[in-house]
C-alpha cells in the first residue's frame, strides 16, 4: 500500500478547511442578486421570480403588460374584464374569484406574491389577508405593492396612504422596477412610453379647456350615505390628466369616503361616474341599472349631473393605479370632454 507524505495530508487538509471557509464567506444575496425598494421594504431576487401569484386586477394586468404571463401560478380577484389585449393571456391563468388564504397562497410555493392593493398584507394571517410582508419574506416570498398604494409601514392599509405618492410617475417607476426584477426592462420601458405618449396627447388637447368637477361613486346608497373617492384615489389622478377636478379631492383621509347624501349634494358635481366592481366578467354596460336608480332618485333630481344627463356607468378596474393610465384618461376626457377627444 502506498504511503501519502504527512505534508501532503497537511495540504490537503488545509484546502478544505479553506473551501469550507469560503463557502460561509459567500452565504446571503448571491454576486446576481438584484435589490430595489418598494414601499420601503428592500425586495431582493437571485434571478427573475419564475412562480409569481398576482392579487387583484392591477397586478395581474401589470404581469401580462410586461409579458412574463407564462409565470403566473395564480391570479385572484378580477374587478372587472381584463383589458382586451390581456384577455388571452388571462385565460389560461389560474384563477381564484375570491383571494386565497395565506396558507393557499404558500401551498402554490410562490416566489414572488404582487398586489394591486394593500390591505392583503394586513398583520399576519388576519383578516383574510396574506400576512405582513416581513412575514412572507422570512419564507423566501417576495413581495410588491403599487407605489401609488404604499402604506407608511408595513401591514397598514388605506389609512395610512401618503397622497403625495399617487401619482403616474410611481406607476412608471412600478414598471421599471419590476422590469428590472423579472428581466423584462425593455418590455417595461415600451409600456411606459406608451402610456406617456397617450396621456400627453390628451392633456394637449383639453390643456385650456374648462375643468368640470367629477365625482366617482360607488353604487347605491349605504345606510344613508355614499361612498366616492377622496384625494388618495387614483382616479384624482386620471380626472386630473383627462382635463377635470376630482369633485371630492379635499377628502384626503383615504382613497374610499362615505358621505352624506346632503354633502354629495352640496358638491354637485358636473359629471358622476358610477364605479362598478367586482366581477372577473363585469363590463361598464351592466352598470347602467345603478345609473338608472340615481337618475330616478327623486332626491338627486337638482343636480347638474342628473339635469345634463352626465352620469355614467364606470368601473372599478378603471380608476385603479397601473397600467390602465392611459385607457382611463382616455375614457374620462371623452365623457367630460367629448368635443375635444373623440
Amino acid at each position: 500500500m502506498a504511503v501519502v507524505p504527512k505534508a501532503v495530508l497537511a495540504a490537503v487538509f488545509l484546502s478544505l478547511v479553506a473551501a469550507c471557509g469560503s463557502a460561509g464567506a459567500d452565504e446571503g444575496p448571491s454576486a446576481s442578486a438584484t435589490t430595489v425598494k418598494n414601499c420601503g421594504l428592500d425586495v431582493t431576487v437571485d434571478g427573475p421570480p419564475e412562480r409569481v401569484f398576482a392579487a387583484y386586477q392591477p397586478a395581474i394586468e401589470m404581469v401580462h403588460a410586461l409579458g412574463v404571463s407564462d409565470r403566473l401560478i395564480g391570479t385572484a380577484f378580477l374587478d372587472s374584464e381584463p383589458l382586451p389585449e390581456y384577455v388571452a393571456a388571462q385565460k389560461d391563468r389560474k384563477y381564484y374569484k375570491n383571494m386565497p388564504s395565506r396558507e393557499e397562497l404558500l401551498s402554490l410555493n410562490p416566489d414572488f406574491v404582487l398586489s394591486g392593493f394593500n390591505d392583503i398584507f394586513n398583520a399576519a394571517g388576519s383578516d383574510g389577508s396574506f400576512g405582513s410582508r416581513k412575514s412572507l419574506s422570512d419564507l423566501g416570498v417576495q413581495t410588491w405593492i403599487f407605489s401609488p398604494l404604499c402604506p407608511t409601514a408595513d401591514g397598514k392599509g388605506d389609512e395610512a396612504i401618503d397622497p403625495s405618492t399617487v401619482s403616474m410617475d410611481n406607476v412608471y417607476a412600478d414598471l421599471r422596477d419590476l422590469g428590472q426584477l423579472f428581466g423584462a426592462s425593455d418590455k417595461a420601458e415600451q409600456v411606459i412610453a406608451d402610456q406617456k405618449t397617450r396621456i400627453a396627447a390628451v392633456e394637449a388637447k383639453v390643456e385650456s379647456a374648462d375643468k368640470p368637477t367629477v365625482a366617482i361613486v360607488r353604487p347605491g346608497l349605504e345606510g344613508g350615505g355614499m361612498t366616492v373617492s377622496g384625494g388618495p384615489d387614483f382616479g384624482t389622478v386620471l380626472i386630473k390628466q383627462a382635463g377635470g377636478v376630482n369633485a371630492f379631492a379635499g377628502l384626503t383621509s383615504k382613497r374610499n369616503v362615505k358621505i352624506s347624501v346632503e354633502e354629495f349634494i352640496k358638491a354637485d358635481p358636473d359629471y358622476v361616474l358610477i364605479s362598478g366592481c367586482c366581477d372577473a366578467t363585469l363590463t361598464e354596460a351592466q352598470g347602467q341599472p345603478d345609473v338608472d336608480k340615481l337618475m330616478k332618485n327623486p332626491a338627486f333630481a337638482n343636480l347638474k349631473a342628473v339635469k345634463n344627463k352626465h352620469v355614467v356607468p364606470w368601473l372599478f378596474a378603471h380608476h385603479s393605479a397601473g397600467v390602465r393610465g392611459a385607457n382611463s384618461t382616455e375614457l374620462i376626457a371623452k365623457i367630460i370632454h367629448p368635443d375635444l377627444v373623440k
